[in-house]
């Protein structure tokens, strides 16, 4: 049984189990680079309250998500110091930017298909941490299953900003749109193992 049905129908696939068996075996980029997108989920939050500074719910909702963001920051640095994994450079993998290149340039839809585009990385976000769970020790285990219910919240909140500001019958066409997009992007092939990577490669010794 789905711990994520809602989110699962949203998606247009699930993660594969190659994405999974890789994470695994390689714990500390995993926990890297969730730290990495925990930090910069607060910081698209804080880009949007100043970039759309008159939009009142935008703004609420996204003060909101980046404290909340920056806590789970915290948190997976605590983790991290507890397992003994050290700091270092982690580069950004494709996914965001390969999600950011469907957004129109133009406002008021710019800013929807933004908000359509955050709704499918929380969504991704929380159907991966569901995906691990079983798979892991009870400390991260736990932890990972507690972020399931913030991560479902932050989709829902992204996707009804965008019901706020833009047209349902244009954000349906988004949503399928992003949808394809997110869904190539998470089941081909993919030279690194990231958060929110395809399926990683092995790379040539």
């Amino acid at each position: 049984m789905s711990l994520t049905p809602e989110i699962d129908a949203f998606l247009g696939c699930p993660t594969p189990d190659a994405w999974i068996e890789a994470a695994l075996a390689d714990e500390h980029t995993l926990l890297i680079d969730h730290k990495n997108c925990e930090f910069k989920a607060a910081s698209t939050a804080l880009s949007l309250i100043a970039k759309y500074n008159t939009h009142l719910e935008l703004i609420n909702m996204m003060s909101r998500l980046a404290r909340e963001e920056l806590v789970h920051h915290e948190q997976v640095l605590r983790l991290m110091k507890r397992r003994g994994v050290p700091l270092r450079p982690v580069s950004a993998g494709r996914y965001a930017s390969g999600l950011r290149r469907v957004v129109r340039a133009h406002e008021p839809v710019k800013l929807v298909d933004t908000l359509v585009v955050g709704a499918f990385i929380e969504a991704r976000s929380c159907e991966r941490f569901a995906a691990l769970v079983p798979h892991l020790d009870e400390e991260l285990g736990t932890f990972y299953h507690g972020l399931l219910k913030s991560e479902a919240r932050h989709y829902q909140g992204y996707l009804k900003l965008a019901y706020e500001y833009g047209e349902a019958s244009d954000i349906a066409q988004v949503v399928q749109k992003v949808r394809e997009v997110e869904a190539e992007l998470i089941s081909s092939a993919d030279g690194e193992m990231r958060f929110h990577s395809g399926i990683p490669m092995a790379q040539p010794a």
